[in-house]
C-alpha cells in the first residue's frame, strides 16, 4: 500500500469532524478488534477529492468488531453500550456489528455462503468492491491505523471494482447505482 495514499487518507479522515467524533466515541467503548469501515471512509475520501462537504452522501457509520461470543444477546449488549455513548444526532447513523456472527445470517440475507471469520480485518477481504474494503481505527495514542487489503488505488481513482473473492450478489447493481447517484464521478469497472 502506498504510504502517500495512506497518509492522504488519514489526513482526510482527520479533517472530517463527524468521522473523528465517531472514532473518539467508539474508541471509548473499548470494543474488541474494532474498525470504522466502508462508506464513511470511501465517502470521506471522495468528498475531499471532489470538494464536497465532509459529510455529503455518507448514509451511516458502520462499526465492525470481533467478539468470539456469537450470541445475539452479547452483540445486542455491545450495540446498546455504544448507543449509550452517542449523542442523539449520531444514534440513527451508527451501526455496530460483530464480525464473528456474520456467517450466521449472511447467506439468508445475501444469497451466498460466508465462512466464519477469524478477525475484523479479514472481513474486509470479502467486501463487495475493493473501494469498500477500507477501514480505520483511532488508537489509544490518537494515531489512526488503517486496513485496506486491496490497497487504496481504487478509492483514490474513484473506481468501483468488484471483489472476485466475494462473488456476485443480487445487490451489486443497486449498490453501484446508489453510489453513483451521490458521486457521479465514480466509474464501475467489471474487471
Amino acid at each position: 500500500m502506498s504510504e502517500d495514499l495512506e497518509t492522504r487518507l488519514i489526513d482526510m479522515v482527520r479533517a472530517s469532524p463527524k468521522v473523528m467524533e465517531v472514532l473518539r466515541l467508539v474508541r471509548a467503548a473499548n470494543l474488541p478488534d474494532w474498525r470504522l469501515v466502508a462508506g464513511s471512509i470511501y465517502g470521506t475520501v471522495w468528498n475531499a477529492l471532489t470538494a464536497r462537504p465532509a459529510d455529503y452522501g455518507i448514509k451511516d457509520y458502520d462499526i465492525c468488531y470481533f467478539d468470539p461470543d456469537t450470541s445475539w444477546d452479547a452483540e445486542d449488549q455491545i450495540i446498546k453500550a455504544v448507543d449509550d455513548l452517542l449523542p442523539e444526532s449520531l444514534k440513527p447513523l451508527v451501526e455496530v456489528r460483530n464480525q464473528a456472527r456474520v456467517h450466521l445470517w449472511f447467506e439468508q440475507r445475501f444469497g451466498s455462503p460466508y465462512a466464519p471469520l477469524s478477525c475484523t480485518d479479514e472481513s474486509l477481504e470479502r467486501y463487495l468492491c475493493f473501494s469498500d474494503a477500507v477501514a480505520v481505527r483511532l488508537e489509544a495514542d490518537d494515531s489512526i491505523s488503517l486496513a485496506a487489503p486491496f490497497g487504496l488505488e481504487d478509492v483514490f481513482a474513484m473506481i468501483l471494482r468488484p471483489n472476485p473473492k466475494r462473488g456476485a450478489t443480487g445487490n451489486t447493481k443497486a449498490k453501484v447505482a446508489g453510489i453513483q447517484a451521490r458521486w457521479p464521478e465514480i466509474q464501475f469497472k467489471e474487471a
